[in-house]
């Protein structure tokens, strides 16, 4: 049996064709961040178990609950602005029925304003996403993963990805994951100052943009380079702010 757990927070424009692709589970989980719109509504109507489960600015948690919810054998995560493919559907229900493996990784291929990115910092992403419920739990508030004891195997084939539908949402999305990894490095002791705020953003540009050939990806690629450098500066920034603050 597979469960499927789909985190979302309004996400009414995404959660039909999200829910849709994942039609081959014999169950489907949303945890809901409070929506303010109808995104529990409208998986409902769709016969979705739906959970209201406040994220606490801590991702691993709130996959956590979605793990505990789970009643099937394997557990497979998908975000709502995600969907899985005609390709992975069919692999995923062939792997599953006698094999030895305890986790799969699986490709995200990433579509920004109706182009596919096959360069910079996404081509080559993938994520542990589809394991045995029992074989671990996710860890880290922001960035997290999910740590699986066992065999772990990667699939052929992907999930698609439609994040950030303008640059306003993609810019709003970098200022709350940007608060999360701050703190989370404050936490951890690591420390901020000019250079780095300065070397950590033309670094990460440098890399995306020309070093894993993001140019290729036309307009697309050097927005995407640009908003992901200023990720960077924004955590550096506000772990900078963070110390400052302590100290002061």
């Amino acid at each position: 049996m597979i469960t499927t757990v789909v985190l979302a927070k309004n996400e009414e424009e995404n959660i039909v064709d999200c829910l849709e692709s994942l039609s081959f589970c014999d169950e489907i989980i949303v945890i809901d961040d409070n929506s303010e719109d109808r995104t529990r509504e409208i998986a409902q109507k769709m016969g979705t178990k739906v959970f209201t489960h406040s994220l606490d600015n801590d991702f691993s948690k709130q996959r956590n609950f979605g793990l505990e919810k789970a009643r099937g054998d394997w557990v497979l995560f998908v975000d709502a602005d995600e969907r899985a493919s005609r390709e992975l559907k069919e692999e995923i229900k062939s792997k599953i029925k006698n094999d030895r493996t305890d986790g799969y990784l699986i490709k995200r291929i990433d579509t920004i304003w109706e182009r596919k990115l096959r360069y910079g910092e996404t081509r080559n992403i993938v994520l542990l996403r589809l394991g045995r419920k029992n074989k671990g739990n996710w860890i880290g508030k922001v960035h997290e993963e999910w740590k699986i004891e066992g065999r772990i195997d990667i699939l052929k084939s992907h999930l698609d990805h439609y994040p950030h539908p303008t640059v306003s949402e993609f810019l709003k999305k970098i200022n709350f994951y940007t608060d999360l990894r701050a703190k989370e490095l404050f936490e951890k002791g690591v420390r901020s100052n000019f250079f780095s705020i300065l070397f950590y953003p033309t670094a990460k540009f440098l890399s995306n943009y020309f070093l894993k050939l993001g140019f290729m990806d036309g307009v697309q690629g050097l927005i995407f380079a640009l908003m992901m450098s200023f990720h960077s500066f924004l955590v550096r920034g506000k772990l900078w702010l963070l110390i400052n603050k302590k100290n002061g």
